[in-house]
């Protein structure tokens, strides 16, 4: 088969293996955020984050909804990632960045900045100029879900995306922080297929938790800590308060080498 009818036969954007396909071909995280910009593989994702769009909050009622998948948000040369759960409905799907536009993405751009991780404390929308530093924002899913809930399907479907986003990555990662036991769940199997090798039994999610995975013949150690989500449930009730969000960013921030 030449180049042409290989081309020829790739998935589609609408087609449930456009990310199986394409994810582990990108060759950089510009050409990974591009395609992932792209993606319709899920059907319930693709018309949520497209009526929300279309009806809007009136908060919001003048804005031009992104209403496409969110790509990762952060230097490509990242020695942390940091790993949530998926866009929200009128966050990240509104405003192309993310975490950015909800108050869970607030509370975490604010804990960025009190580590010394993000050059401003609020990240309003993609163009406002905010920087990361050292520290790459992604999610299991890329697509805002109703009720913020993907089902197990949507997270398999896109999972290519995160295991190429952290592969790309890869080089010079040293620590992944998790926010919330549907992330962790779902970087525990990327790992695992990428060539780390995870203890048994598998570590359990907890805020606080450390895992330290080891060197292998082809991975650096790597060290996966969790966090409860910054989701206003925790935040409000104080199961996560800023202090301790910040605690363990800034223990990332000195896993990964990073001075601030």
């Amino acid at each position: 088969m030449d180049a042409t009818d290989t081309a020829d036969t790739a998935p589609g954007p609408d087609d449930p293996d456009f990310p199986a396909h394409h994810a582990p071909r990108c060759a950089g995280p510009g050409e990974l955020d591009g395609l992932v910009t792209q993606c319709r593989a899920c059907p319930r994702l693709v018309a949520w984050r497209e009526e929300v769009a279309e009806v809007r909050r009136a908060a919001f009622r003048d804005w031009d909804y992104w209403a496409r998948p969110v790509p990762g948000f952060g230097p490509v040369d990242a020695k942390v990632a940091v790993v949530g759960l998926a866009p929200a409905a009128h966050g990240g799907n509104r405003t192309g960045r993310m975490f950015t536009g909800d108050a869970a993405g607030d509370f975490l751009f604010a804990a960025l900045h009190e580590a010394g991780l993000a050059s401003s404390p609020h990240s309003l929308h993609a163009g406002d100029g905010l920087a990361l530093h050292g520290v790459r924002l992604t999610s299991p899913v890329h697509c805002a879900p109703p009720a913020n809930k993907p089902t197990p399907q949507e997270r398999d479907t896109c999972r290519p995306w995160l295991a190429a986003e952290l592969e790309l990555l890869s080089p010079g990662l040293r620590a992944v922080v998790v926010l919330g036991g549907f992330g962790w769940q779902a970087v525990l199997p990327v790992l695992a297929d990428a060539g780390w090798r995870l203890p048994r039994p598998r570590p359990v999610f907890g805020h606080g938790a450390h895992v330290v995975l080891p060197a292998t013949d082809h991975r650096q150690e790597l060290h996966l800590l969790g966090s409860y989500h910054p989701s206003q449930r925790n935040t409000f009730t104080g199961r996560l308060t800023m202090p301790m969000l910040v605690d363990v960013l800034r223990e990332a921030a000195g896993l990964g080498g990073i001075a601030v």
